[in-house]
């Protein structure tokens, strides 16, 4: 079968990895990421949309400097260009899942912690999932 179909949601509450992309197309890319306590994706701008949903927890979802409170069930859009952050600021891990078009990461990259991802400065290749 071509595509993706899986439970996502139970996905990605039961991610404990800072980022791991689950499945990339030659238009978008489906990622999974769980943010410990008082940790953040970092500030950062992409060329590409971006896409959230929040499974677990609460934070703050902050685009070109404006801070919005995020909890279970929220969906932010980041447009291309657009300054970005996702902080957890609750007391248990923010989970949730990201989609990008075009996609931004290497197929199947795993980042076990947010300074494993910092290390790696390879971005989107051009190979897909299938």
């Amino acid at each position: 079968m071509k595509g993706f179909v899986q439970d996502i949601e139970s996905l990605a509450v039961k991610n404990d990895k800072f980022r791991q992309v689950l499945y990339t197309g030659k238009k978008s890319q489906l990622v999974l990421i769980s943010l410990k306590p008082q940790e953040d994706i970092g500030a950062e701008i992409h060329q590409v949309d971006q896409f959230f949903r929040v499974e677990e927890g609460s934070g703050e979802a902050v685009l070109n400097g404006a801070r919005t409170p995020i909890q279970t069930g929220f969906a932010v859009l980041v447009p291309a260009g657009v300054n970005h952050n996702i902080i957890n600021t609750g007391s248990v891990p923010l989970k949730l899942y990201t989609l990008y078009a075009p996609p931004n990461h290497r197929d199947g990259v795993v980042h076990e912690t947010r300074a494993d991802a910092e290390g790696d400065t390879e971005q989107f290749n051009g190979k897909t999932t299938e």
